[in-house]
């Protein structure tokens, strides 16, 4: 099995603890209501939303790939990180085993938020995988991330 390793940092105007809150434990309900033209649901298959819970989502027709299942490993109220594992989706068409992820949130200078994401792509076998190939994946995701931002700047009580 090969992996491969990327890196991101972005930056938020949003409080830590509001960014937390939002993008860890509501994402099942934020995310849906904030970027429907991705995330169609969000369901727990087991657990409650703690770690070990797996859950799935799925996203709207036309997205690229219509599900995923996660488990989620840890979440840590104190230090405001999150990890958990995508264990299967069509995305993976026989190129990937899992996807993990580690998330970190943490004060920016300017009162914001800064949050740093660490993605592990396991190969299946030995195929190797290059960042050309997660590309898409890995911009998707940041659109959603800031739809969910957009969305909470302009409904402050959401």
């Amino acid at each position: 099995m090969g992996v491969f390793t990327h890196e991101m940092e972005v930056s938020s105007p949003l409080p830590t603890g509001k960014a937390f809150k939002s993008f860890v434990l509501e994402s099942d309900t934020l995310f849906p209501k904030a970027a429907p033209f991705a995330i169609k649901g969000v369901e727990y298959l087991e657990g409650n939303g703690g770690p070990g819970s797996v859950r799935k989502v799925t996203f709207v027709p036309g997205w690229g790939f219509d599900y995923l299942k996660e488990k989620i490993d840890d979440i840590d109220q104190d230090n405001l990180s999150y990890t958990y594992t995508v264990i299967e989706s069509d995305l993976f068409k026989n190129i990937i085993e899992k996807i993990s992820y580690e998330t970190k949130f943490a004060v920016a200078p300017n009162g914001g938020t800064t949050v740093k994401v660490t993605t592990h792509f396991y190969s299946v076998g030995d195929i190797e995988i290059k960042e050309e190939a997660v590309k898409d994946s890995l911009e998707k995701r940041a659109r959603v991330f800031k739809a969910v931002e957009e969305y909470l700047l302009a409904n402050p009580d959401a």
